[in-house]
């Protein structure tokens, strides 16, 4: 089973799985992810209601380190003080890159909102290539600025009418190419090369994307061929089941109690029926002792790497 990271972090997409089905003690980088699907769930709700604004983004950033790393950086709130980046123990003179003073956020997120908010050219896509690049070059929080500008990029497109829901993730692609993103940012800060960064950020958007349609299309033609399969050897309602595996690929006796609304021990035989036609397979106990039952072929077809 392949293992691939989320959102930036040093998470595994299995960890994160195994963790919504069988609870346990948690882990920071299990739950920064959690955190940031919330982060991303709670502000699309706010989209309905509230255009990408200041006040949107500070309330994401407070959902984003409540709890996790940098949860004592003042989450939520714009920083007052200068912050920089650059390698373990660098400091404000020989850091790699400086951002904007404190006393110029106001104007510098006034003048990101002005342009998040604009209709026509540059087309959308570059708009949020461009917006990306001033979020992390204004860098307007003390921690966190990398995960909430890459849900700007959603938030943007979404809100454009672009997405109907959050299909896009780029964090992959920029993890894959971290150098490059940071060289790409750095290079239109010192020698203003936007054309090149924006070659590198659409060239993301379009990989990504394709890679978000061949899953798409493999797990549905897995979900089909799993449906015939169920259909055809059994009339119970263990076909429920096999569509909870591609939201649940970890699945316990609980989880499928909670959500197909049946008893444990009609659970357990969804389960075990499942694990029969080789759709799931036993795995080891949880932390609490709970039996957990895995669709391989799901989780592969989630966490498989991509090329580089």
């Amino acid at each position: 089973m392949a293992s691939t990271r989320i959102e930036g972090t040093r998470a595994e997409v299995g960890d994160v799985y195994a963790l919504a089905a069988s609870g346990g003690p948690p882990d920071p980088d299990v739950e920064e992810v959690l955190n940031y699907i919330t982060a991303m769930e709670v502000g699309l709700s706010r989209l309905e209601s509230l255009p990408i604004s200041v006040r949107l983004l500070r309330e994401m950033h407070a959902v984003l380190l409540s709890g996790v790393r940098g949860r004592d950086r003042q989450p939520g709130e714009l920083r007052t003080s200068q912050n920089w980046i650059g390698p373990a123990g660098a400091t404000l003179e020989n850091a790699t890159f400086v951002p904007p003073p404190p006393e110029e956020l106001a104007d510098l997120l006034s003048d990101l909102e002005r342009f998040a908010h604009e209709t026509g050219p540059p087309p959308v896509l570059v708009r949020a290539g461009l917006l990306h690049y001033q979020f992390e070059t204004i860098h307007p929080f003390l921690d966190g600025n990398g995960r909430l500008g890459r849900l700007l990029i959603v938030f943007l497109l979404v809100a454009a009418e672009r997405l109907p829901s959050p299909l896009l993730y780029l964090s992959p692609y920029f993890e894959r190419h971290r150098n490059d993103y940071y060289a790409c940012l750095q290079n239109v800060r010192e020698r203003g090369d936007i054309d090149a960064w924006l070659q590198f950020f659409l060239r993301g958007v379009q990989r990504q994307s394709n890679d978000a349609v061949d899953r798409a299309e493999r797990l549905l033609d897995l979900r089909e061929r799993y449906r015939q399969q169920v259909q055809a050897a059994t009339r119970s309602q263990a076909v429920g089941a096999v569509d909870l595996t591609f939201a649940f690929p970890i699945l316990t006796s609980r989880v499928v109690e909670r959500e197909l609304g049946v008893s444990r021990p009609t659970a357990l035989k969804f389960l075990g029926q499942l694990a029969g036609y080789g759709i799931l397979t036993e795995r080891a106990t949880g932390p609490r002792g709970q039996r957990r039952w895995v669709a391989e072929e799901v989780l592969d077809t989630i966490t498989a790497d991509q090329p580089a």
